[in-house]
């Protein structure tokens, strides 16, 4: 059987500095809605809002739409990365919550073949935490951030309580990023493991 081939992703944030980014390995059977997944595991979102991805002249969300944005949108679940790749995309846009309007630009870095020890989606890396649900888009991460760095700033007993603690922008929690991305390629192995099954069924 032929390996499974990856698409190696930086996942940049835009118009934040310094700059947020992660680097992951997915494969390039996975859907549109499972890349979506990843992105949601490596910064640490809580999947609250809408998304959307925006890739060459087309628009991919939750569904196929008619005009709900001013655009055609298709369905995210039923394109592949492959798909993108094929057509000779290698940067594509994905944004998630239109109020706080998260904007993050996505470069395939590489194709390559699957690591047979590994299981996939993997992160690999990633600099500078991302900001938390809710803030208020990039000029409200901002007031966070100065709120936060300033223990005797008027808003910052109430932020601390608002996000739960501090917040350390060095730190992105590579445990809980892993420990979320483990989640997302058991799910998928056990997925593959099912439908596999299902097949020989069929023989």
């Amino acid at each position: 059987m032929q390996n499974e081939q990856n698409a190696r992703l930086l996942i940049k944030l835009d118009d934040i500095e310094p700059l947020i980014w992660r680097r992951v390995e997915v494969p390039l059977a996975m859907s549109l809605k499972g890349l979506h997944d990843v992105i949601q595991a490596v910064m640490l979102f809580e999947d609250f809002h809408l998304f959307e991805f925006e890739a060459g002249d087309r628009f991919y969300d939750v569904r196929d739409t008619a005009e709900d944005f001013g655009h055609k949108t298709y369905a995210a679940k039923n394109v592949r990365i492959r798909t993108l790749i094929d057509r000779g995309i290698t940067t594509f846009a994905y944004i998630y919550d239109f109020g706080d309007n998260w904007r993050h630009t996505l470069i395939v870095e590489a194709v390559e073949d699957a690591d047979p020890v590994y299981e996939y989606p993997r992160f690999l890396e990633g600099e500078n935490r991302a900001p938390p649900e809710d803030v208020g888009g990039t000029f409200g991460f901002a007031d966070f951030l100065e709120a936060m760095s300033k223990p005797r700033h008027p808003q910052n007993r109430e932020l601390v309580r608002w996000y739960g603690s501090r917040f350390d922008t060095n730190d992105i929690s590579v445990d809980l990023i892993n420990q979320r991305i483990v989640q997302l390629a058991r799910r998928r192995t056990l997925g593959k493991a099912g439908f596999a099954k299902s097949q020989n069924k069929q023989h």
